[in-house]
């Protein structure tokens, strides 16, 4: 019968964890930039009614 590969499952974790949070940086540092690039531009003026 074959035994369960813990440490091949502990590894995929891992990687899965690690992509996750890649992803998440990669989202924060967009969002960041995105941010910044709006920053600089002057603000739309209010609406007239």
């Amino acid at each position: 019968m074959a035994r369960p590969n813990y440490n091949y499952a502990k590894r995929q974790r891992e990687l899965a964890k690690k992509a996750k949070k890649e992803e998440k940086r990669k989202r924060k540092e967009a969002a960041r930039a995105e941010k910044e690039a709006g920053q600089g531009a002057p603000p739309p003026p209010p609406p007239v009614a």
